[in-house]
């Protein structure tokens, strides 16, 4: 199926969908299967088969690259440091071989605290030539903590044989706040007061032995290449176990639904953290695979450190784009900019990418159109948007639409080789899945791991879907939340989170970060929303004015009146009415749970922790409550 056609007579720059048509049977009363009539085509048994392939026929390609960190301040400069594949095959296995004199293995992996970067790539991919688990963990543990709870519990959980961190400077406090002298430090520049260490560029250097090739070939489909750990959004973060065949066939699922990123030279621009399964395995994974070039970028969707993606993507033209909805905002506000860096971002940015993709929350409509306009505009067609659904446990890609005409919460159809049971519960439908990308279990967790499987091996993960269109299952599923967010009104009726809390985002765009709901157990649904600060062009006062003034400023305040009476207005009922609206000045932090390392938001940890704000929401005591007015 070719993307060609678009709403209004613009064209889409041709994209075309892998998977076109899928089986639907039924099974016990309230369950069906899924699964796409493409069957799974082979693939390979380890990762490090594909990136000996591409070192030995390509070898001078580049495989990573990052802008050079300027010595003064540590910000990134102009200039690339590029690493090819044969250059990194030859630095892996040195590293590997120090890997292996130090006798590592599942039960002593590699944990590594800091975020992409060349060395981290180098030493993940010398973990894999080794048959030794690596575990990316959120830089956010070390870099934003204060209790370091979350990087405690992690190192407890996989009792490392090595650490790894790449600036002292910055990671320093962390380890020596949870240092167990019995293991490794390895860090890139700097030392740590009171904590022996080792230089990377001293592992790097190892000479390797045949002792690296025999460890490689002792590698198999069930090696474990990584822990990595969940985003911890109801309980502490658990050990997903990565095998090399749960990777690899995900990544041959993706290539059969995203025929894209073979059918030209894969060049990625990625923010997103290698810690979390969307960066680390469906892109960086993608990479390897594939042959691409991956483009580490030093920004993220945050006003701080947007402009340096918006460099980068001004500088080097991705082949497709993966992104979360904020950085596709930021994206599209800047291309409506009518400057030279304006123009130049369109330019570069829309010359070749044939492909956007979202995931992790839904993508507000403003925000797609004013791609839209900016694609018409620029390059006369559309970029078709796409999105699906995956989960840590999933490898994680799982479904994926089929059509280029997108809307938000759509997911598509099961990516070949992995079958949906989809099973009527607790008056939704829960999606469950079974094939060779999804995770045997949760490392030294057998309760959780025994907990997460049905009595036929498919693993629940706990998201409900509809049907798309009831009268064509091959268009697939779309979103209808988390099924633990979900609540009771006192009158009985359910609350659906997930679709009520798009729809509020959606229609605050772009002034809301996100939205908490209110109301178990009581009449009426209320909602807690962080705006983002974007409202302080709203509120009319100085730049150094506190967040907390700005929500209290008149023009804030009657902007969210009117999005409370827009939402009422077009309510059905108490369950999607919200009767209450209180604007929060103080952000979700990590340390107390609130939100997962990566960025989005803990329903749950929120309504525990601001539990008083919620009674005082409910019982007409908070300050400037805002409620629909006819």
């Amino acid at each position: 199926m070719n993307a060609t056609l678009a709403t209004d007579a613009v064209p889409f720059r041709n994209l075309r969908f892998g998977v076109k048509r899928v089986s639907v049977k039924d099974g016990a009363t309230g369950t069906h299967y899924m699964a796409a009539e493409q069957p799974l085509q082979p693939y390979a048994e380890r990762m490090t088969d594909r990136f000996r392939h591409w070192a030995q026929t390509s070898p001078d390609q580049t495989w990573v690259a990052r802008r050079q960190m300027a010595s003064s301040d540590g910000a990134p400069s102009d200039e690339w440091v590029r690493v090819s594949y044969g250059e990194a095959w030859g630095q892996a296995r040195a590293i590997a071989q120090g890997l292996i004199d130090r006798g590592l293995s599942a039960e002593r992996p590699v944990v590594i605290l800091s975020e992409n970067s060349i060395e981290h790539a180098l030493l993940a991919l010398a973990c894999m030539v080794a048959g030794v688990p690596f575990v990316p963990t959120s830089p956010a543990y070390s870099l934003v903590s204060t209790d370091y709870d979350k990087l405690r519990h992690v190192l407890r959980t996989v009792t490392p044989g090595l650490v790894f961190a790449s600036d002292a400077a910055r990671y320093g406090k962390a380890i020596a706040a949870t240092h167990d002298a019995a293991v490794e430090v390895v860090l890139v520049q700097g030392s740590v007061p009171g904590v022996a260490s080792t230089a990377f560029a001293d592992l790097a250097a190892t000479v390797p032995t045949p002792a690296v090739e025999a460890a490689m070939d002792a590698t198999g489909p069930d090696t474990i290449a990584k822990f990595l750990f969940t985003s911890g959004s109801t309980k502490l973060p658990k050990a997903v176990i990565n095998t090399q065949r749960m990777w690899c066939a995900n990544q041959q699922q993706m290539t059969q639904s995203m025929p894209v990123i073979t059918e030209h030279p894969l060049v990625l621009v990625d923010w997103l953290p290698w810690n979390h399964t969307f960066g680390g395995n469906h892109n960086f994974g993608m990479v390897i695979y594939n042959g691409g070039t991956l483009y580490i970028d030093d920004g993220k969707p945050t006003p701080a450190l947007i402009g340096e993606t918006l460099r980068n993507l001004r500088e080097v033209a991705p082949t497709v784009y993966f992104n979360v909805p904020t950085g596709f905002e930021a994206i599209a506000n800047a291309m409506k900019e009518p400057t030279e860096e304006g123009r130049a971002l369109r330019r570069n940015f829309l010359s070749r990418v044939k492909m956007f993709f979202y995931a992790g929350a839904a993508l507000a409509q403003p925000v797609w159109d004013s791609l839209y306009e900016s694609e018409e505009s620029e390059i006369g067609e559309r970029i078709v948007m796409t999105s699906g659904l995956g989960m840590t446990e999933s490898g994680p890609f799982g479904l994926f639409v089929t059509s280029p005409n997108v809307k938000a919460g759509d997911l598509g159809v099961p990516t070949p080789g992995m079958e949906v049971k989809l099973v009527d519960t607790q008056g939704k439908t829960e999606v469950r899945y079974r094939g060779p990308n999804i995770t045997p279990g949760y490392w030294r967790a057998p309760q959780e791991t025994a907990e997460a499987f049905d009595e036929e091996g498919f693993f629940c993960s706990g998201d409900a879907v509809k049907w798309i269109d009831e009268t064509d299952v091959h268009q697939g599923l779309k979103f209808d939340g988390r099924i633990a967010e979900d609540f009771k009104l006192a009158t009985g009726t359910f609350v659906s989170v997930g679709p009520l809390r798009g729809k509020i985002i959606a229609a605050g765009a772009p002034y809301i970060q996100d939205v908490v709901l209110t109301g178990l157990n009581m009449k009426e649904v209320g909602a807690m929303v962080f705006p983002t600060q974007a409202v302080r062009r709203l509120s009319g006062l100085p730049a150094d004015a506190s967040f907390h003034d700005v929500l209290e400023s008149a023009p804030v305040l009657a902007h969210f009146q009117h999005v409370v009476n827009d939402l009422a207005r077009t309510a059905t009922g108490s369950a999607n009415r919200i009767a209450r609206m209180c604007l929060l000045a103080d952000p979700p932090t990590l340390d107390r749970g609130e939100i997962t390392d990566k960025g989005s938001i803990n329903q749950r940890a929120v309504l525990a922790h601001r539990a008083d704000t919620v009674e005082r929401l409910h019982d007409d005591s908070l300050h400037h409550i805002l409620k629909p007015q006819a």
